[in-house]
């Protein structure tokens, strides 16, 4: 299978922070066990490149990737890290270019026709829509997806427990990418049962959506 049908099929990607990367394979086994297979590891931290290579080392069925790169060089150090796909919130059209040199799948951050148009051509067909609410959400993800029915999106930024059915009814929605599920404060405190008591609860609203 491939890597974007596993993540659509997972449905729910974990956008993590950590600060810690000692916390991060209790954190990948939380979600594990919450029926999440996919988390996204942001390089927002001194920590993210550990955490990343501690995930692929140790929770071989988490696939992990690295998110917030916007660098060749940040792409570099997560896909040797382990990374399996890269996330970045914006379209640089050089970072997309060298993820597919270097053979990673490539999520790249796209709000506007302008940019979906330019992805395009470097045959991207799912972009992240980041952040998902303060652009419109649901309702600007619509109107944009109609003269661009072969892409789809990952809408990340707002997302939560409570508008997640609304998002993923939309066919056009590929997955939703979050921190609800493993806050700052849930890593922080090693909170790892109610980690996973909220992929579980996620997962569940996934499975009843999508009629799985």
């Amino acid at each position: 299978m491939l890597l974007h049908d596993i993540i659509e099929n997972c449905g729910v990607v974990p956008v993590v922070v950590l600060e810690d990367a000692n916390k991060a394979v209790p954190l990948a086994k939380a979600l594990l066990a919450g029926g999440i297979k996919t988390c996204e590891v942001t390089f927002r931290t001194a920590a993210a490149e550990e955490a990343i290579r501690q995930i692929a080392l140790n929770v071989p069925d988490m696939i992990v990737g690295a998110g917030t790169v916007i660098t060749k060089e940040q792409l570099k150090s997560a896909v040797d890290a382990g990374a399996k796909f890269i996330v970045s919130p914006g379209s640089d059209i050089e970072v997309v270019r060298y993820a597919k040199e270097l053979g990673v799948y490539m999520l790249p951050g796209a709000v506007t026709p302008t940019e979906i148009m330019q992805l395009m051509k470097e045959d991207i067909k799912v972009v992240k829509f980041f952040p998902a609410e303060n652009y419109g959400g649901l309702k600007t993800i619509k109107a944009i997806s109609q003269p661009f029915p072969n892409i789809r999106f990952v809408p990340t930024g707002g997302v939560s427990l409570s508008n997640l059915s609304t998002y993923l009814e939309f066919g056009k929605i590929a997955a939703v990418g979050g921190s609800w599920l493993c806050t700052k404060d849930l890593i922080n405190e090693e909170k790892w049962d109610e980690i996973t008591r909220l992929s579980k609860e996620a997962m569940e609203i996934f499975r009843k959506v999508r009629n799985l």
